[in-house]
């Protein structure tokens, strides 16, 4: 398949599943259902199988790691910065500001293998699986910032950090789980990703004034263009080897992460202004990916 056309799968069941909710007599409360299935057990088996078992060579691939991390926090402060520039909705600008630096796993695996076959395949879990919590992390800070509860206690108790660090940890102490165990993490996780994009497509809405559009705007802005065109300047000011300058660009220029529309409801946020900035960009990375892909080789 195209890489131009490997995101629209993503996008025909976010339509669908909006088609579903719009024009069916299935209630808001299966939706509601999903969506918590999705966020406290399915995902969380995801990252805990992928961490556990990825082949992570620390020593060659630091600095890549390094520059993406660096990057993501670069575009974290910007996103979280623009409330005193644009002065939006605080709960609208809490709950999209992570659109602007997470990534889609299960896109960016999907690229990576079929690029790099197993190699890529391999070097992007490893990033994924040092990445996630950063990720997870600064998303939890953008979104508890907005309320009165701690930061920390939000960091901790997060389903999906808790999974990814007993996944790493079970993976650099050399403990594997039972195979009974682990073979139903993974088949629970796949069932993550179908489920998280209907969730996102039934909570599908328009944005309502102006300083949303913009907001929007500028989310997609700083995903699409400004993160991975601030990772392919650093990737050729350190020199990085071309497998892992490639693998770096394919997680810089994802459409943001699909859980984040999971996150941002769950955490008391506007789940609708996230669920419209997922599907702009995964339309729009159909565009964006490809360019981004040409100019790292």
């Amino acid at each position: 398949m195209n890489t131009a056309f490997i995101l629209i799968p993503d996008f025909i069941l976010i339509i669908f599943a909006w088609a579903l909710n719009r024009y069916t007599n299935l209630n808001k409360e299966l939706w509601i259902g999903i969506e918590k299935l999705v966020y406290w057990i399915l995902f969380p088996c995801l990252l805990l199988s992928s961490a556990s078992r990825a082949v992570i060579d620390w020593g060659d691939n630091i600095p890549m790691l390094l520059l993406i991390a660096a990057v993501m926090i670069i575009i974290a402060s910007i996103a979280y910065a623009s409330k005193w520039i644009l002065r939006p909705d605080p709960i609208n600008h809490f709950s999209g500001t992570q659109t602007a630096f997470r990534f889609n796993t299960y896109i960016a695996l999907a690229v990576a293998g079929r690029l790099g076959g197993e190699a890529g395949l391999a070097l992007m879990a490893i990033s994924v699986a040092c990445i996630v919590p950063l990720s997870n992390m600064l998303s939890i800070i953008t979104l508890a910032s907005n309320k009165k509860n701690n930061i920390w206690l939000e960091i901790l108790r997060n389903p999906f950090l808790i999974s990814t660090v007993i996944g790493l940890t079970l993976n650099v102490s050399g403990v594997q789980l039972p195979e009974m165990i682990h073979n139903n993490l993974v088949r629970m996780g796949n069932a993550s990703i179908p489920l998280g994009l209907m969730a996102i497509g039934a909570g599908l809405q328009w944005v309502s004034t102006k300083k949303d559009l913009t907001l929007v705007g500028m989310w997609v802005t700083l995903k699409l263009m400004v993160l991975p065109l601030f990772v392919l300047i650093g990737a050729h000011i350190i020199n990085l080897p071309e497998p892992q300058r490639i693998n770096a660009i394919i997680l810089a220029s994802m459409p943001t992460a699909t859980s984040a529309f999971v996150m941002a409801t769950r955490m008391g946020g506007n789940g609708a202004i996230v669920s419209v900035t997922i599907s702009v960009m995964t339309i729009l990375a159909g565009l964006t990916v490809p360019f981004w892909l040409a100019m790292a080789k």
